[in-house]
């Protein structure tokens, strides 16, 4: 089934018994995000708050929080269409008559993709205007204890091109509400509305932009969706969807709206006004920290007479958007090798926060080929932020992290294998660098037949501070000792300490607690990739040869906690007391 609208979704969870509905009274400030929490670490259902303190409007989260209610949201057409457009290329280009009969179908698909204009009377998101203090009855919905304020946490917000209104973007951007009329919006460095804002700047020019709440579960996920840049959110949202985007005019001008939203908030954001925004515990895991960033001053927002308001809330993963990012991924999948030709295969992982580790199988037709398809990967779109990158020429399950690991290095050679770029630019959520936004990439390959055996099992004895170490998979060690701030040249004595006793351990992984990292992938995923920066955090004993750098086994990565990170987050204990008191009252039947 396609779902039109936000309520059409709900009510289908509510038919399957898959939506609890929360009449108890709920504070927007810390509880609500409480109760979200627990229910997806239980992978539980969808949550309606009906009485949220300080608003009329129920609050709807949890909406995409397991892997079935995913699939259950967009079903398998989608994926079977992206998959089927790929294979089309090869009959349409070039095009001939037979080609574009045969692919017919295909065609027609795209053909009914789009937005169409329907007649302000039929768009129940004009329901009601305000603009006297238009933001005054949004839930202030808080979720953790030091963030900076209230937060809209799933905004679909739309911008154009000052210049060429037809290059327009939808992105989720978080937007943090100062007041009733006034908001920060978090636009980073490398998405779309960043660069409308960035050049309506230049030209000293005013941004007008629409931020859109609810609509059918399809608009949402192509607002997350990491499209390339030139391909359209709506029109992803369209070919998900199934038929044209219905759209309206705004009765007062300015952006069209999609007319099965549920609210719809017009405002401008003037050139070069900046105001404090955060702290805000985001998807890495931590807070991110307090920054100036641009100001929305909102003139109205239209909503439904019966509008419900969609949440999520962020934090360590996993979380509910781990799960619409990965079946994102998934949908994406077959586009890859058609904007990369040498790419077979790429996958990003959620759980390792935003942006921090990506990996690729690829075509290795002639020597060091990797390198190409490693320039083409950090060159597209936002798989530019990627912090560390992992390649491997043989056909392995990418989402099976230990394997893809153990593939590449068994195959792993540090003399020509590892190439560490410093001074690039890092994602906005990513504080490993030396400052906001500026940090280092690495990448690592195996490549070809394996040149050695892994070892599994660790015998070598004891280290000079090191208090435990543990195997990862195969040939992958973690170890732990002295933290960062005792001791911060451990990984150095390390490297030296490893390499005298000839380890046959390839990579070591220096942390706080390596038996509580190895517990799962999620864990090593998120403890590693989220705290350490490669030009400043991997050692191995190397050496400067015809310009490029030579490293030797083994590879130490600290990724210890560092003065300077963020601090990881943690709930309140005397909310989590109350929601404990209160659980069965949320859940009566429970």
């Amino acid at each position: 089934m396609r779902y039109g609208n936000l309520r059409q979704w709900i009510e289908q969870l509510r038919r399957d018994k898959d939506l609890a509905v929360i009449d108890t009274p709920v504070d927007p400030y810390l509880e609500l995000a409480e109760i979200h929490r627990r229910v997806v670490e239980e992978e539980g259902p969808a949550l309606l708050f009906t009485n949220v303190q300080g608003t009329p409007f129920p609050v709807a989260t949890n909406l995409f929080g397991t892997v079935q209610r995913v699939n259950k949201a967009f079903g398998t057409r989608p994926e079977q269409l992206l998959k089927s457009l790929t294979t089309a290329m090869d009959q349409l280009i070039p095009p001939s008559g037979a080609g574009l009969w045969r692919e017919k179908t295909v065609l027609l698909e795209l053909l009914r993709a789009g937005t169409k204009n329907i007649p302000q009377g039929e768009a129940p998101v004009l329901g009601v205007c305000s603009s006297s203090d238009p933001l005054k009855e949004l839930p202030r919905i808080t979720a953790w204890p030091k963030d900076g304020g209230a937060f809209i946490t799933l905004p679909l917000v739309y911008t154009e091109n000052i210049t060429n209104p037809k290059d327009h973007n939808l992105g989720l951007y978080r937007i943090q509400m100062y007041d009733d009329s006034t908001t920060g919006i978090h636009w980073q460095i490398h998405k779309g509305g960043g660069f409308h804002h960035s050049q309506a700047e230049l030209l000293g020019e005013t941004l007008p932009v629409s931020v859109f709440i609810g609509g059918p579960p399809a608009l949402i996920a192509a607002a997350v969706a990491p499209v390339p840049e030139r391909i359209p959110e709506l029109m992803l949202a369209s070919l998900m969807l199934g038929g044209k985007l219905p759209m309206v005019q705004d009765p007062l001008g300015g952006h069209r709206i999609p007319a099965e939203a549920e609210f719809s908030i017009r405002g401008r954001v003037s050139p070069l006004e900046r105001r404090a925004e955060g702290p805000y515990g985001s998807q890495s895991g931590y807070y991110s920290m307090q920054h100036d960033f641009p100001v929305m001053h909102v003139q109205r927002m239209w909503h439904r007479k019966d509008a419900i308001y969609p949440a999520t809330i962020t934090g360590k993963p996993r979380q509910e958007d781990y799960y619409l990012k990965d079946y994102l991924q998934r949908l994406l999948a077959p586009a890859y090798p058609m904007l990369i030709p040498s790419v077979k295969a790429l996958w990003s992982y959620s759980e390792s926060g935003s942006h921090s580790l990506t990996s690729a199988v690829v075509r290795e037709s002639y020597p060091r080929e990797y390198m190409v398809s490693a320039f083409r990967i950090l060159g597209e779109g936002q798989l530019s932020l990627t912090k560390f990158l992992l390649l491997t020429n043989v056909q392995v399950e990418l989402t099976d992290f230990p394997k893809l690991l153990e593939t590449v290095l068994e195959r792993f050679n540090p003399q020509s294998d590892l190439t560490i770029f410093a001074n690039t630019s890092m994602d906005t959520l990513d504080y490993t660098g030396r400052k906001l936004n500026h940090g280092s990439k690495a990448v690592m390959a195996g490549i070809g037949s394996p040149v050695r055996e892994l070892p599994r099992t660790y015998t070598e004895g004891l280290l000079p501070s090191i208090t435990a170490a543990v195997p990862y998979c195969g040939g992958c060690l973690a170890v732990s000792g002295a933290s960062y701030e005792e001791d911060p040249e451990l990984p150095e004595r390390l490297v030296a300490a490893f390499k005298e006793r000839e380890t046959a351990w390839p990579l070591i992984v220096l942390v706080d607690q390596a038996e509580e990292a190895v517990s799962t992938q999620t864990s090593f995923l998120w403890t590693v990739f989220t705290r350490f920066n490669p030009a400043d955090d991997i050692y191995s004993a190397a050496g400067v040869h015809r310009g490029s750098v030579s490293y030797t086994l083994p590879i130490i990565i600290d990724a210890r906690m560092k003065p300077g990170y963020p601090e990881e987050l943690a709930p309140s204990e005397d909310i989590a007391k109350r929601v404990d008191r209160n659980w069965n009252r949320y859940f009566p039947l429970a």
